[in-house]
């Protein structure tokens, strides 16, 4: 371990401090961080830009950490023991390895903002807890391999960001019109031809307010109001005439890799496709710097 590293523990411990910041200091593993999980008064710990790709079980040593941030490291799995950080408030995971999520990491009662942004995370990596983060205000799944978003993301509704730009999204839940409290909603660079009617149940047109939904194949009627407007969007979806056209929802078209036109009714038979202009390694992230 680095002298700069020990003094930051030492002076941490010595002198009460509740915010320690290793960020960019080529860490390999926290348990090479002498002292690291004796600091079980700090709050806050940036972890940011190194090499880590484990997170060990001692984390939850740290029972007073209120912000954890991994933000730019090489992490392929958390322990199940992160779910002990009763405290924990805001979560950064942001550009790592993740294709998955460990068993109970829905556990986290004081949890806001998670930022899973960058991974390799899809509907299947989520465990079935995690809709139980009811505390949320801003989840962050961009840059992920989602095809669909679970029907059970309206149980978070005090969500107010939601961001989902650059998946392989076919469609949106129903449910997300549950979601009264959003104020930010980002789903562009998707495949979603549609959008379900519910969605009109949410106020996102005003100053205040972001809808972001570029690079979709939009069908023709939504691509139309697109062109005039966010606003002219949530009128038309709201209208009756949408209510019915999305009734009919089988003979809307969905673009598929196989075919260049594909049913809804048969698109959970299509492979996804891999949009270029999304699909970079991890190492061409990396050197973007991109958040």
């Amino acid at each position: 371990m680095s002298k700069s590293l020990k003094k930051l523990v030492e002076e941490s411990r010595e002198k009460n401090q509740p915010e320690v910041d290793m960020s960019d200091r080529g860490i390999s593993s926290m348990l090479d961080v002498n002292g690291l999980f004796s600091l079980a008064h700090i709050t806050q710990l940036v972890l940011s830009h190194n090499k880590l790709t484990t997170v060990p079980p001692n984390v939850a040593e740290l029972k007073n950490l209120e912000v954890l941030n991994f933000f730019n490291n090489q992490i392929e799995e958390l322990p199940t023991q992160i779910s002990s950080l009763q405290k924990l408030k805001h979560l950064n995971l942001g550009m790592n390895r993740l294709n998955t999520l460990p068993r109970g990491f829905g556990s986290l009662p004081a949890l806001e903002v998670l930022d899973l942004t960058y991974n390799n995370l899809n509907e299947h990596s989520l465990p079935g807890n995690f809709f139980y983060l009811t505390t949320l205000r801003a989840l962050y799944l961009s840059d992920n391999d989602f095809e669909i978003l679970p029907p059970d993301i309206g149980k978070l509704t005090k969500l107010q960001i939601l961001s989902l730009r650059d998946n392989d999204l076919i469609s949106l839940p129903k449910e997300i019109g549950e979601l009264t409290q959003l104020k930010e909603l980002h789903i562009q660079g998707n495949r979603l031809t549609v959008l379900p009617p519910e969605l009109g149940n949410l106020d996102l047109t005003g100053q205040k307010q972001v809808f972001k939904a570029e690079n979709n194949p939009w069908v023709t009627p939504i691509a139309d109001q697109f062109q005039l407007g966010v606003s002219h969007v949530f009128e038309y979806i709201r209208s009756e005439t949408y209510k019915y056209r999305f009734a009919m929802v089988p003979s809307l078209e969905i673009p598929c890799k196989e075919s260049p036109l594909l049913t809804v009714s048969t698109a959970d038979t299509c492979r996804r496709t891999q949009n270029p202009q999304r699909r970079i390694t991890t190492n061409q992230k990396r050197s973007a710097g991109n958040p």
